[in-house]
């Protein structure tokens, strides 16, 4: 167990950070999370919750809460010449399924997305860091302080990062922006996606979306050197209201490392993406899942996991958000706007063949080591705890205690969507991933053995 010196030091208090600190908080683990911005950032930024996001927050209590401030994407109304007008669907809405719970990404903005995960967090803002070396970090309050670990969850131009000297290895096209507000308009119906093509009716001009639970809309347009305002006069509707404004410029990069020594990095201190598909909060999101667990049962061959288990996926991220991005960009068309992959909800995603994904069975079935534990069983699942579910099993089981819980399975459909033939153990994770898949007790007490080692 940690001593309260030997804390983490969470750099950033943005999605990734807070989503840390809550993990960190609930496996009873010594942190201090600090934010150099004086208060809460504004502004919608990234606002698609993925299904497997929304996973996490079931995990961690927090799900409803966001459902309750958040709501489906809507459909776009595309205005054409003339004022004639037609819908389409980014992508269909799914109904749930046991497997699947969450089928449809949500929206909500980003700034009600920090405030949700902030909750019960001592974010110390306006506090940065100055410099960091192996054993002390200097603060921008004077203090110097020695944690245990530094985790930089401080955005695309992280200090720490920087202090680390990793490369931000990736392409840049500053030709490609976009001009992002939050902006009232009224008498703007709040039922669709505002979208009016340009004049070739194949480019994009001006985007006005919805911002559930608030009276704004966020506007997206390429820079035409007009104002906000005039912009979307020339469509025939008026701005009451521009709060936070950014440009984004086209930057797809990410790091080679994960960890140096003592010094994590996560989220778009070590990936930034286009924000075409809605993966780069989410993915930072999962990393910060990923690794608050390791941090709370420390031992470095585990914390070097992190970086085998989360780089592989921002590339495969950064490269499906790209080639959303160039389709955008090279192609547009009516199908352009499309985000209907199954790859984007990231229940996908998988760690088969990592270094913590031990697969026992000589004939796996459709679910893993190493697979996402689907859905119908996540109230089993909630809590720091690792989880051994028990399926066709008439022999003994390890006694429950705080850091495993065990349950014997005896729906046949959860065995099915399980696909276990005969007697099964999967050894779950504390973020819900499957680690060991046995047909032998003996394999998972030695897994869970060799973590501790």
């Amino acid at each position: 167990m940690f001593t309260e010196s030997e804390f983490t030091l969470i750099v950033g208090a943005g999605p990734t950070g807070l989503t840390l600190a809550r993990v960190l908080q609930r496996h009873g683990a010594p942190f201090r999370i600090v934010e150099q911005s004086p208060a809460p950032p504004a502004g919608s930024r990234g606002k698609g919750i993925q299904p497997r996001t929304q996973e996490v927050l079931d995990d961690l209590g927090l799900l409803p809460e966001f459902r309750a401030a958040s709501a489906d994407y809507p459909e776009l109304l595309i205005h054409l010449p003339g004022g004639a007008t037609m819908t389409q669907r980014m992508d269909e809405l799914h109904d749930p399924t046991p497997n699947a719970p969450y089928p449809n990404m949500l929206m909500l903005p980003q700034w009600h997305t920090s405030a949700l995960l902030a909750q019960g967090v001592p974010v110390e803002y306006g506090v940065g860091v100055v410099s960091l070396s192996e054993s002390e970090v200097v603060l921008s309050n004077g203090e110097t302080v020695t944690p245990r670990y530094v985790v930089g969850c401080d955005g695309g131009r992280s200090t720490v990062r920087k202090a680390l000297d990793v490369p931000f290895e990736g392409s840049s096209a500053p030709e490609e922006q976009l001009q992002i507000a939050d902006v009232r308009v009224p008498g703007l119906s709040r039922d669709n996606w505002h979208i009016w093509p340009g004049a070739d009716q194949r480019s994009f001009r001006l985007g006005l979306c919805p911002l559930p639970g608030t009276d704004e809309f966020q506007l997206t347009a390429p820079p035409t050197g007009e104002s906000i305002e005039d912009l979307v006069e020339s469509v025939g509707l008026s701005i009451t209201h521009v709060g936070w404004t950014s440009l984004y410029r086209a930057n797809i990069r990410m790091v080679s490392r994960y960890r140096v020594g003592h010094v994590f990095l996560a989220g778009d201190a070590a990936h930034v993406h286009s924000p075409a598909g809605g993966q780069g909060l989410n993915t930072g999101i999962q990393d910060a899942y990923n690794l608050g667990w390791k941090i709370a049962l420390g031992g470095s061959s585990l914390l070097d996991t992190y970086e085998a288990e989360r780089l592989p996926v921002a590339a495969d991220v950064l490269g499906i958000s790209t080639r959303l991005h160039r389709r955008v960009i090279d192609h547009p068309d009516e199908n352009a706007i499309r985000r209907d992959d199954p790859a984007l909800r990231q229940l996908s995603l998988n760690y088969r063949g990592g270094p913590l994904s031990a697969e026992h069975r000589s004939q796996p079935g459709l679910v893993q080591a190493g697979d996402r534990a689907p859905g119908p069983i996540l109230d089993l699942l909630r809590g720091p705890q690792f989880t051994l579910l028990a399926f066709n099993w008439a022999g003994d089981l390890p006694t429950a205690d705080a850091s495993l819980h065990a349950h014997r399975i005896d729906d046949p459909a959860v065995a099915t969507i399980y696909d276990a033939q005969g007697p099964t153990l999967f050894l779950v994770r504390p973020d819900n991933y499957i680690g060991c898949a046995t047909s032998t007790l003996d394999d998972v007490t030695k897994y869970l053995a060799d973590l501790s080692s």
